[in-house]
């Protein structure tokens, strides 16, 4: 089983263990209070593994399907683990670092470590087209990463709401630095299809 696969596996067993058991889910729930008191490191990770709900879970794997098993294909199994696991580390770090003086704040789910593949898919592959959110228009791919970052950075200094843009951000920019780190020959290609060089 491919390391893709193995990811995906764990995803949906330990979200639906979760659904199945309130318990095993705020166990694995990531608590920046918490974590900024020396305390729950794992939930840095287990966090990743569990979903609120059905929806939630679903939109994850439907992106996570779209792009991880391409990506590997291309980048290879171990790069693909750096990658997906970097991205949740920074993004959950990114969450802990913003809310570590509220002590009530919750997080859950994969949506920073997808959005760090989605995003290396877009440097790796920028002629492909994208949907907007549940809009189904597509938009070449790199316009889709500056309004899906862009819409982010506005949301998340917006109060309340369920939706960790904080994750997102911090994901998608995760994802950006491990090409450029591993592969920067691929933003030249990326910097072609926006007319930039040639």
């Amino acid at each position: 089983m491919s390391a893709a696969a193995i990811i995906l596996a764990l995803i949906i067993v330990i979200s639906v263990i979760g659904f199945l058991s309130p318990n095993v889910l705020l166990k694995a729930l990531l608590r920046p209070h918490e974590i900024a008191q020396g305390r729950e490191y794992a939930t840095l990770v287990t966090s990743g593994f569990v979903h609120a709900d059905f929806g939630h879970l679903l939109f994850n794997l439907i992106t996570y399907c779209s792009f991880a098993f391409v990506m590997e294909r291309t980048i290879g199994e171990l790069r693909l683990e750096i990658l997906y696991f970097g991205a949740l580390l920074a993004s959950n770090i990114g969450i802990c670092i913003r809310h570590r003086n509220e002590p009530h704040y919750r997080a859950l789910g994969a949506s920073g470590a997808i959005t760090g593949v989605l995003f290396a898919a877009i440097v790796y592959f920028p002629s492909m087209k994208l949907s907007l959110f549940f809009i189904p228009i597509l938009v070449p791919a790199p316009l889709f990463a500056v309004i899906y970052l862009g819409y982010s950075v506005f949301a998340s200094g917006r109060p309340g709401g369920r939706i960790g843009h904080d994750a997102h951000i911090i994901g998608a920019l995760t994802g950006l630095v491990f090409v450029l780190i591993t592969a920067p020959e691929r933003f030249r290609g990326l910097l072609t299809s926006l007319g930039i060089t040639g």
